[in-house]
């Protein structure tokens, strides 16, 4: 299986034969996996190295959880979690950053820190977030989300959930466009557990490639999501196969950017795939 994956983030080309993979470092109390267990900042930092040296290609640090229910912080509290983080991260050699956010103040505050790479699960509606990702100038994560993290799981509803959101991620791009983001900044993400039940998230799974044909790159994000629960019952810390299996799926269906919690067996998961493909 060959991917052939190349971004370009801030002065650095990633190449690989395998997707990017992007490691998740939550410097919050509670989001829903691993809230609270790095949120020092100290222990945040020790945990994104241990991801780079793993072979994660891209560090994404959050300093908001947007788990069902979550309510966010203030802008000087977010700024607090995150800078030192990514000051420190984007030393590593052979790592990229990216700020996981939908604050443009947090989000050219993160750039000037040195991260390379915007992720906002609001695809820059927040006011002023789109004149901030473009003066940032970096690659930009424009993700799908049904309503807001404290009631985007309250009955979410499509009446086709593929279209759908083609429809709003197109609609965003165009937004980026009439901004003056550069079309190479934009990546796609349909947002897995964002507002859609299990039946919504295994149908963008299977349609991956159909968000592919807009034109530009596909993160998928679904390490340790609840619809493992719901498929097979297991809880959050016991979630690891299940996530590999799906994190291959993706990239199998065209997502380019995996964001993966365990990054070391999420990489040995396709090395092993490949080698046998």
């Amino acid at each position: 299986m060959q991917y052939g994956n190349r971004f370009n983030l801030g002065d650095r080309a990633l190449t690989a034969e395998t997707p990017i993979i992007m490691g998740i470092v939550n410097v919050t109390p509670d989001s829903f996996s691993d809230g609270g267990e790095f949120f020092d900042a100290d222990l945040a930092i020790r945990h994104g190295i241990q991801l780079a040296a793993e072979g994660a290609n891209i560090l994404d640090i959050g300093g908001e959880s947007t788990r069902p229910g979550a309510v966010s912080p203030d802008t000087d509290e977010e700024l607090r979690r995150v800078i030192p983080v990514i000051s420190a991260l984007s030393e590593l050699e052979n790592i990229s950053v990216s700020i996981d956010t939908s604050n443009p103040k947090v989000m050219t505050a993160a750039v000037a820190a040195g991260a390379s790479m915007i992720n906002d699960v609001r695809a820059l509606q927040n006011r002023g977030a789109l004149q901030a990702a473009k003066d940032c100038d970096v690659p930009v994560c424009l993700m799908h989300m049904q309503g807001q993290p404290q009631t985007m799981q309250n009955t979410p509803f499509y009446e086709n959930v593929v279209a759908e959101i083609c429809v709003f991620l197109q609609q965003r791009i165009n937004a980026c466009i009439v901004a003056g983001i550069k079309r190479e900044n934009i990546i796609l993400d349909p947002g897995f557990g964002f507002g859609k039940n299990l039946a919504h998230n295994l149908t963008v799974l299977k349609k991956i490639s159909t968000f592919k044909d807009l034109g530009y790159p596909v993160l998928a994000g679904l390490s340790r999501k609840s619809m493992i629960v719901k498929l097979l019952g297991y809880e959050p810390d016991s979630r690891l196969t299940s996530s590999i299996i799906l994190a291959l799926r993706a990239a199998e269906n065209g997502a380019s950017i995996i964001r993966v919690h365990d990054v070391k067996e999420t990489i040995e998961g396709f090395m092993l795939s490949q080698s046998i493909s």
